[in-house]
C-alpha cells in the first residue's frame, strides 16, 4: 500500500492508501516523486496515473490537519499538493489519469493536470473546498470544465459526472470500472508506439503554449487558502466536517 512505481515504457503511478485515499503529507510528496522518477527514466513513454479502493483521490487527509496542534501539517499539505500537481504537469512524457469512483478535491488537481482522462462509469468529480474552508485546485477543475460550471461547482460544491466530463471532451472515454485499466493500457499503448523523441517533444510545446500558468495560479489559490486559517474559518469548518 502506499504509492507504488511500475517501471517500464508504461510506467503505472498507483495510488492505495486505505481507506478513501485520503492523502497525508508524506503520500503527496511520495506521488510526486513516482511521478518524476517515471518521466526522467528515459525508458518511459508514457505514464499511467490510477488507484486501488474505493475512489481514485479524496483529496488531503483532514484528520492529519487537525491532530496537528501547529500548521506543519497544513503547510506540508499545500507544499504536497502544489508539488504533485506540478508533477504530473511537468512530466517529460504525457500522464493518463485513470479515475474511478470519486475524485475530489487534490483529485481534481492531479486529473486537471494530467495529459488524457479516463474514467469508470461511477467516476465523479468535485471540489469540496468551500464546504471545508478552504480553497484551491479550481485552477485544475478550469481545464475540465467550462469556466460558469467551474465557477458554480466550487460556490455550490456540486460534483459533475464523468458522463458529463466526457460530453465536454475532458474525459476521452467512460468504461465499466473493471475495464478502466485495460483501456487506460490501450491508450497508452498507442502514445507508446509512437517516436518517444517526438512525443517527449510533443509534452514539451503542448506546454509551452498552455494559456494558463497553472502552477502561478494554483499557488495563489493556496495563499487565500492561507488567509482563511489565518482568520479561523479553515479550522471550523475542518472541525465540523470531523465531527
Amino acid at each position: 500500500m502506499g504509492i507504488t512505481l511500475r517501471a517500464g515504457p508504461i510506467a503505472e503511478v498507483v495510488v492505495d492508501v486505505p481507506p478513501v485515499n485520503a492523502l497525508r503529507v508524506r503520500d503527496w510528496h511520495d506521488l510526486a516523486q513516482a511521478v518524476q522518477a517515471a518521466g526522467q527514466d528515459p525508458g518511459t513513454r508514457v505514464v499511467v496515473l490510477r488507484a486501488e479502493g474505493r475512489g481514485f483521490n479524496a483529496g488531503v487527509d483532514i484528520k492529519e490537519m487537525q491532530e496537528d496542534e501547529g500548521h506543519a501539517a497544513l503547510v506540508g499539505a499545500n507544499r504536497g499538493c502544489y508539488r504533485a500537481f506540478a508533477a504530473v504537469y511537468d512530466c517529460e512524457v504525457p500522464v493518463i489519469a485513470a479515475v474511478h469512483g470519486f475524485c475530489l478535491g487534490g483529485g481534481v488537481g492531479l486529473a486537471g493536470n494530467a495529459d488524457i482522462v479516463l474514467a469508470s462509469e461511477d467516476a465523479y468529480f468535485g471540489l469540496p473546498e468551500v464546504d471545508r474552508g478552504a480553497l484551491g485546485a479550481a485552477t485544475h477543475l478550469a481545464r475540465l470544465v467550462p469556466q460558469h460550471l467551474m465557477r458554480a461547482m466550487v460556490y455550490t460544491c456540486r460534483n459533475v459526472t464523468a458522463h458529463e466530463l466526457h460530453a465536454f471532451g475532458s474525459v476521452l472515454h467512460v468504461t465499466p470500472r473493471d475495464e478502466l485499466r485495460a483501456t487506460a493500457m490501450e491508450v497508452a499503448g498507442r502514445i507508446a508506439d509512437k517516436d518517444p523523441y517526438v512525443i517527449r517533444r510533443a509534452k514539451e510545446s503542448l506546454n509551452g503554449i498552455d494559456p494558463v500558468d497553472v502552477k502561478r495560479s494554483y499557488r495563489f489559490e493556496q495563499g487565500l487558502t492561507f488567509e482563511l486559517n489565518l482568520m479561523g474559518a479553515g479550522d471550523e469548518h475542518r472541525e465540523r466536517f470531523l465531527r
